[in-house]
């Protein structure tokens, strides 16, 4: 994506080691000058490194689904977060969240569609077409491997109405 819009700048965070080495390889092995990167906790960076109203878009793309119920706690995507993406957000600016995890996507949709400080982009579930600027990911490719769909969730941050 980066390599695809150079005048943008992106914002990568990561907790697990092997991610960051593995896109520090394709930062590398492309050039890119438009690419940071955070080896920290997202709800972390998100509460005390950007600024309020600082970003343009969030992308998070096949998050953990901790599918198992009792694990459902773990889950990146809760009121908290969608709490801090508002803060972080421009007014207009989307999140754009994409899951191969059906329940995980119905749970996302209804944690957004309840918030009147958001508009959906999606349909009336809040589902939308894949847009052409979202890559594939190996979590996606694996997904579809083994059968599963994928639904992508667009929410804007509400502009102020004066």
């Amino acid at each position: 994506m980066a390599a695809a819009d150079p005048d943008s700048l992106y914002i990568g965070v990561e907790v697990h080691e092997p991610g960051v080495g593995r896109c520090l390889n394709h930062i590398h092995r492309q050039g890119l000058d438009n690419v940071r990167l955070i080896k920290h906790d997202a709800i972390e960076v998100l509460q005390h490194m950007i600024a309020a109203e600082s970003l343009d878009r969030v992308l998070l793309f096949f998050p953990d689904p901790w599918h198992k119920k009792r694990h459902h706690k773990r889950r990146i995507v809760n009121p908290r977060f969608r709490d801090l993406v508002y803060n972080v957000l421009k007014p207009g600016a989307v999140i754009h969240i994409a899951t191969d995890w059906q329940d995980y996507a119905e749970w996302i949709a209804e944690q957004f569609l309840a918030d009147e400080r958001f508009d959906n982009r999606g349909n009336a579930q809040g589902y939308a077409a894949c847009p052409s600027y979202r890559p594939l990911t190996r979590f996606e490719q694996r997904g579809r491997r083994l059968g599963h769909g994928v639904w992508d969730l667009l929410f804007a941050k509400r502009r102020c109405s004066s």
